[in-house]
C-alpha cells in the first residue's frame, strides 16, 4: 500500500508544476518546427480564452489546430510547458480555426483528405486516455504522425479529462459520456471519403474506443469491419474479461487489431490493485487468454523506461520508434499477411489458436527484419 500512496504522490507533485489547461499560441512558430494541422473533434467546455479544459460539454465543439514539432525533436517524448512560448525546444501551437457546427468541420475535413496523394488518403484518429489537457493529447497525434512518418490526416478525439492523477473516477465517467461523440466523429470520418481510417487507443482512450465500437456495431453490425483500417489499442487501461465481452459484440473485429503491452506499466499496475487486482489489458503476458480473438499482441517491456509510468512505451522510447519506423508494417500503415495479422513486425512469435503475441527487444535493431518463428 506504502508503494501505492508513493506513486501517486509522484504525479500529483509533477501534475502540480504547472497549469496543463493553459494553451499559448505562436504564429511564428511555424516557420521555425515542423509544421502539422490536426482536426479536433471534443467534448470538453471552452475556457474563457477560447480554448478547451476538464469540463464536459453538451455537444461536440469543432476546431482545426496548426502545431510546430521543435527542430530538437528526433522521436521519443514530447517536450511542452504551458507558459512558456520557445517553438526551438517545445511543441507549439501555431493557430486555431473554430467551426461553426459539424458540416463546416466534415467539408473542410473530406477536402483536407482528397488534397493527399493518391493512396496517402487515410486517416489517424488518436483517443486520448487518462490524466490528458487537450493540449497534451493534440500534441500526442502530432508527435506519432511526425515520429513514425504517417502519411495522410490527422485527427483527434478529446473527451474530458480532468488532466489531474486524482481524476481517475471522473476521467472513467468522462469515458462514458464520451461514447455518443466518438461514434459521431467516426461515421463523419467515414462519410468524408478517406481510403482507411486507422484507430489508435491509449489507456483509457481504449475502453471509450471499445465501449464505442461496440455501440455502434450493435446499431449497425460489420460498420466497423467495413469502415475502419486497423484498430491499435496502446497500453490498454481495460479489464481483460470487459474486452472479451465487449468483443462477443462484434461480427469481425477490424483487422489488423493490434494492442501494445508492457510488464513494467507502472500506471497499469497500480490500476489493477485500484481495481482490485483484475488484470488490465495493457500488461496481458499469457496470450491464451484472449486466444480466440483474431489480435496481434506487441510485447515492449524491453523498451520500458527504467524510471517514470511507463504508460506510453510506443510514444516515449526512442529505440522502439526507431525499430518500428523502420520495419516494412509500420512504412505501409500496419500491412497485413494472409491471415489478417501485422506482417513483417521484427520480433519472437507466438501464435495461440487466432492471437498471435510478438515479442520486441532492442537487439532486433541490430537485425529489424529477424521475425524468429
Amino acid at each position: 500500500m506504502f508503494l501505492i500512496w508513493r506513486f501517486v504522490f509522484v504525479f500529483v507533485l509533477v501534475a502540480g508544476c504547472s497549469d496543463r489547461a493553459l494553451v499559448r499560441m505562436a504564429p511564428e512558430a511555424a516557420k521555425v518546427g515542423t509544421p502539422y494541422r490536426a482536426f479536433v473533434a471534443t467534448l470538453r467546455k471552452r475556457t474563457p480564452s477560447g480554448w478547451f479544459g476538464t469540463d464536459r460539454a453538451q455537444n461536440l465543439d469543432f476546431v482545426e489546430v496548426g502545431v510546430s514539432v521543435p527542430p530538437n525533436h528526433h522521436g521519443g517524448p514530447i517536450r511542452f510547458k504551458p507558459a512558456i512560448v520557445a517553438p526551438e525546444k517545445f511543441f507549439t501551437f501555431t493557430d486555431r480555426t473554430d467551426f461553426p457546427d459539424k458540416r463546416a468541420f466534415s467539408r473542410e475535413l473530406s477536402r483536407e483528405i482528397h488534397r493527399q496523394k493518391p493512396g496517402s488518403r487515410d486517416v489517424l484518429l488518436y483517443v486520448h486516455g487518462y490524466n490528458n489537457s487537450f493540449a497534451d493529447g493534440v500534441f500526442r497525434t502530432v508527435q506519432l504522425m511526425h515520429d513514425f512518418k504517417l502519411p495522410g490526416v490527422a485527427v483527434h478525439y478529446s473527451w474530458p479529462s480532468a488532466a489531474h492523477p486524482l481524476g481517475y473516477t471522473y476521467d472513467r465517467d468522462s469515458v462514458l459520456y464520451a461514447r455518443d461523440g466518438l461514434e459521431e466523429l467516426l461515421r463523419q470520418i467515414s462519410a468524408a471519403g478517406p481510403d482507411r481510417i486507422i484507430v489508435i487507443g491509449h489507456s483509457l482512450g481504449s475502453m471509450l474506443v471499445m465501449e464505442t465500437m461496440r455501440q455502434i456495431e450493435i446499431a449497425t453490425p460489420h460498420w466497423t469491419d467495413r469502415n475502419l483500417g486497423g484498430v491499435v489499442l496502446v497500453s490498454p487501461d481495460l479489464d481483460v474479461e470487459v474486452f472479451k465481452q465487449q468483443s462477443k459484440r462484434f461480427r469481425e473485429l477490424p483487422e489488423p487489431f493490434v494492442i501494445f503491452v508492457s510488464t513494467k506499466d507502472r500506471a497499469l499496475q497500480l490500476s489493477s490493485r485500484i481495481n482490485g487486482d483484475k488484470k488490465r489489458l495493457g500488461i496481458l503476458t499469457d496470450p491464451t487468454e484472449i486466444a480466440e480473438l483474431p489480435v496481434t499482441v506487441v510485447d515492449v517491456s524491453e523498451f520500458a523506461a527504467k524510471t517514470g509510468s511507463g504508460h506510453f512505451t510506443l510514444g516515449t522510447s526512442p529505440l522502439l520508434i526507431e525499430l518500428l519506423r523502420n520495419s516494412e508494417a509500420v512504412s505501409t500503415t500496419f500491412n497485413r499477411d494472409a491471415g489478417g495479422h501485422v506482417g513483417l513486425l521484427p520480433g519472437t512469435a507466438l501464435t495461440v489458436q487466432s492471437a498471435t503475441k510478438l515479442i520486441l527487444s532492442p537487439l532486433l535493431l541490430q537485425n529489424p527484419l529477424g521475425l524468429q518463428n
